[in-house]
């Protein structure tokens, strides 16, 4: 069973093929890719590598992990599921100024 991986602390130049080929040392690289801006196009530093199984998911992490990739230091660990950001609580409140309530003078 495939393994995701997530690999922090990219730097801004390393591309989806150049971490597919660097965790190929590790095994069998089902997938790699670096997240990007979708605005931009720029990296964001961090990104997800799939491996075919989990003892090279293993070895990836213990060759890879506190490593130096394109002159960053990489942190590799095991890709968590995404969770769904809470909406409407928090943040800025909107609406008129002076608090917004009626009041009688």
């Amino acid at each position: 069973m495939a393994k995701k991986l997530y690999v922090g602390g990219l730097s801004y130049s390393t591309t989806s093929d150049a971490l597919k080929e660097a965790f190929s040392a590790a095994g069998n690289v089902e997938s790699a890719i670096v997240i990007t801006d979708k605005m931009s196009g720029r990296s964001k530093g961090f990104g997800f590598v799939e491996m075919s199984n989990d003892d090279e998911a293993a070895k990836a992490i213990d060759m890879f992990n506190g490593k130096e990739l394109d002159g960053r230091t990489i942190t590799v660990n095991e890709a968590r599921p995404f969770e769904p950001r809470p909406r409407g609580e928090g943040g800025f409140k909107r609406g008129g100024g002076f608090g917004g309530g009626r009041r009688d003078y």
